[in-house]
């Protein structure tokens, strides 16, 4: 994709177990209509484990090469992506309080959760129950290209993060840059990098990008190619800590 062809590595993740994210879940198995979330969307914050699965990507981003660490460090100006990264390279040398001069943390509105619209905090069975005229839409439409009113399409999120990636060329030309950010942004980014169809990414997008999860993207000299995409095993594999893997149920 032009715009981060540049950059030598594209590390992206998504924030931490948050409030929020309980709060959805708890609500689509109760068989409720709302999940009853009382801040706004930016404002979410982490839950406990939430902030221990930070701590532990935070320990997997110390383990880098030299040559494959973040020389740029951007985030979601949300609550819950801004903590996870302040957490996160607090536990590195190289990006932490000890490190003057190591990447300095910036924020970035474009990384910013696709917005729901009307739809905002609703589970699915309150979108079919409270807008049934919307709900019929979205399936004629498809999720791609449904925008709600109100909010986005992930066509109008795939268009502001273009913008984002040609930036990002220009700021750390050649660099190596860290993106702290939601699960959509993941998966709208990997369409981009990986110049998916509109068929390929909703298939993948089935597969939930699992908190403080690792994608991984490297140039070989001729683009962007994958390494790793939703990557959990610092918090799932051998010597991980107990209980910060994804909830599956």
């Amino acid at each position: 994709m032009a715009g981060v062809t540049a950059l030598q590595w594209l590390n992206l993740t998504r924030h931490g177990e948050s409030t929020g994210n309980l709060a959805h879940r708890d609500a689509e198995r109760a068989g409720a209509e709302d999940a009853g979330i009382p801040e706004r969307d930016a404002d979410i914050p982490l839950t406990d484990r939430g902030r221990a699965q930070a701590e532990t990507l935070g320990r997997r981003l110390a383990g880098l090469p030299p040559d494959e660490r973040p020389t740029l460090v951007v985030s979601s100006p949300y609550l819950r992506a801004l903590d996870t990264a302040r957490i996160a390279l607090a536990q590195t040398s190289w990006a932490g309080p000890s490190a003057p001069d190591g990447p300095r943390l910036r924020v970035d509105e474009r990384l910013r959760d696709r917005e729901q619209g009307v739809l905002q905090g609703l589970t699915a069975l309150g979108v079919r129950r409270r807008f049934p005229v919307e709900a019929e839409r979205a399936r004629h439409l498809g999720k791609f290209y449904h925008r709600p009113p109100g909010g986005e399409s992930w066509a109008d999120l795939a268009l502001r993060l273009r913008s984002f990636y040609r930036d990002l060329e220009a700021d750390a030309p050649g660099g190596r840059a860290l993106v702290v950010a939601h699960d959509a942004i993941v998966v709208v980014t990997r369409y981009l990098v990986e110049e998916l169809t509109e068929q390929e990414i909703m298939q993948i997008e089935k597969e939930p990008v699992g908190n403080c999860s690792l994608s991984r993207w490297r140039d070989d000299a001729g683009g962007l190619r994958p390494v790793c995409y939703n990557d959990t095993a610092h918090l799932t594999g051998p010597g991980a800590p107990a209980g910060l893997g994804p909830d599956d149920g």
